[in-house]
């Protein structure tokens, strides 16, 4: 098999793998709650007010045996790993409803918010780190390494918090949540159709360029808060593989030439910078889906993290929180197997045979 696909291969087949003993341990930890407490989660609303202890132990005990809540650990990860399949993940007491279409309906909110977040800080980190190396200390140079330790060293939570001060609070210019509310009455009332859930993506599709503005003005500082630390680690990065291109032959060769300077930094330089870059940028990405959690709740976005606070409301809600917990992992692993793949194709050690990993 040529190494290309030995690298995918081995790569694909991690990802099964790896879900199953991070299953293991998350199910581990929630077994850790002792059955009766789990039980009060799926207590019927219909209750009668005035229960007598054995009556309530009764109930309770049908519960635990319904839900297997007092089963040995592989009997109970086994119904759990079965409802995994089922299309539903299990039902959820705190979302009043099963956790998957709960977490499929959130979806396109939280992805939009990550997409956009990936699509400003690669081609900005690139480019600022490349040229930042270029012209080592020179004036931009200067810039970009105080903004980016800045950007390194301000909290997102903390960021969120200036920002909504200053051009929420103060200005009035950029409002939390997805739209202003007259466009969410309207969406509501059936007028717009969702082709994507992506509220950017099917406002063009019909034709409301006002939705547009609307849902691109609200994402601005979300998509910045989350997007301004992975740039400064991309761009520095970047900036230090410039600095160890910049002294080998073939730049000299190049210059020696006449080959224009922008040339050389562009179409050589650059493209060498892209393996080492593609390392940070799979860590922001995986980083990215992982803590866009945190925007969405600072900024009021209704996206997945919506099922977390809810499942972790009084008693933790352990079908829920597996759920969230599981969806997470599913789209890391899917995504670092994506970027694997993109670094073997970019990468020409693994198809020369070179790189055996």
């Amino acid at each position: 098999m040529p190494p290309f696909l030995q690298f995918v291969t081995r790569r694909f087949l991690a990802v099964p793998i790896s879900l199953l003993v991070i299953t293991m341990v998350l199910y581990g930890g929630v077994m850790l709650s002792p059955p009766e407490a789990r039980a009060t989660l799926y207590m019927p609303d219909n209750m009668p007010p005035r229960l007598t202890e054995e009556q309530y132990k009764k109930i309770e005990e049908n519960i635990i045996r319904r839900y297997h809540l007092r089963e040995p650990f592989p009997v109970q990860y086994y119904y759990w790993m079965k409802s995994l399949f089922d299309g539903k993940w299990g039902y959820s007491p705190s979302l009043n409803e099963y956790v998957l279409p709960s977490l499929l309906r959130r979806t396109p909110a939280t992805l939009e918010l990550a997409f956009y977040s990936l699509l400003l800080l690669v081609p900005l980190g690139l480019v600022s780190g490349v040229a930042a190396g270029w012209r080592r200390s020179g004036w931009f140079d200067r810039a970009f390494r105080g903004l980016a330790f800045l950007g390194t060293s301000t909290p997102p939570f903390i960021l969120a918090i200036i920002l909504l001060s200053i051009f929420y609070i103060n200005r009035g210019w950029f409002a939390p949540g997805r739209l202003d509310l007259p466009y969410i009455l309207e969406i509501s009332e059936g007028n717009f159709i969702s082709y994507t859930g992506f509220l950017t993506v099917d406002s063009v599709l019909n034709g409301r360029t006002d939705i547009l503005g609307n849902a691109l003005r609200h994402l601005a500082m979300p998509v910045f808060t989350l997007s301004i630390y992975h740039w400064a680690t991309l761009g520095r990065v970047a900036r230090v593989s410039v600095l160890g291109e910049e002294k080998k032959e073939y730049v000299i060769a190049a210059k020696a030439r006449g080959v224009a300077e922008r040339k050389v930094v562009w179409r050589h330089v650059f493209r060498n910078t892209l393996t080492p870059s593609l390392t940070s940028m799979t860590l922001s990405a995986t980083s990215i889906v992982t803590g866009v959690f945190v925007s969405e709740i600072i900024y009021d976005i209704n996206g997945i993290s919506g099922v977390i606070l809810e499942a972790m409301e009084g008693v933790p809600d352990a079908p829920a929180a597996l759920g969230f917990a599981m969806y997470s992992v599913v789209m890391v692993l899917l995504l670092m197997f994506v970027l694997d793949v993109a670094q073997a194709i970019l990468d020409p050690r693994v198809r020369e045979g070179v790189l055996k990993t």
